[in-house]
């Protein structure tokens, strides 16, 4: 019975993970993302609406952390460097949130049914996540590359300066704050094809 448990398990996970998107094939481009996966700017676009962190802006963080892959983990550690071993931290999934914080963010923004896999959840995550390090921080929510160092060290770690020993953590800011604007100068040009789409979406019922 056990066994069978547990067949059924690793099956629903896998189902899952094959049932995801597959990463861009472009992640240089903002336009080809959303050309490939439309509904992600939906999303971002809800995300933006809501708590005000750029489209360009979370995807590049996205970028960062998950390279697009729906159920990443951190790689595990190696137990006298051969073996196996623990994760060095339980984030997961599009935005790398860890179980910590995504507890808080369930509890106060999303829902018990909100999944790090899903894009929709993760750029609302993003979102309140930047909201809540302009509020606690004073970081603009259109400074990426300091909106990056309170995500990666967390609001009180920022405050205390602890990035500034790390010289990793700020070069992977700086990457986002180049690939921000870069995304935010092609997406000027090409967001007309996702704002509306579809049939319905004409006159006010078109985004804005």
């Amino acid at each position: 019975m056990r066994a069978l448990t547990l067949l059924a398990l690793i099956l629903t996970t896998s189902g899952c993970a094959m049932l995801s998107p597959s990463p861009p094939e472009d992640q240089s481009n903002i336009c080809e993302i959303f050309r490939e996966e439309p509904r992600w700017y939906d999303y971002a676009r809800d995300s933006e609406q809501e708590w005000g962190t750029p489209i360009a802006t979370q995807m590049a963080i996205i970028q960062q952390e998950s390279s697009f892959r729906s159920h990443v983990r951190p790689p595990r550690e190696r137990l006298l460097g051969i073996i196996p071993w623990r994760r060095p931290s339980s984030a997961y999934g599009y935005a790398q949130a860890q179980d910590p914080v995504w507890g808080e963010y369930r509890e106060d923004a999303g829902s018990r049914f909100a999944r790090r896999t899903h894009m929709k959840h993760a750029t609302d995550f993003i979102g309140w996540y930047n909201d809540r390090t302009r509020r606690m921080t004073g970081v603009s929510l259109d400074n990426p590359e300091h909106l990056y160092l309170a995500y990666h060290e967390g609001q009180g770690g920022y405050n205390r300066g602890s990035y500034r020993g790390k010289p990793g953590v700020q070069q992977a800011a700086r990457q986002v704050r180049e690939r921000a604007g870069r995304y935010a100068t092609q997406l000027e040009g090409c967001e007309s094809e996702f704002r509306c789409r579809r049939f319905w979406q004409v006159g006010p019922l078109c985004r804005q």
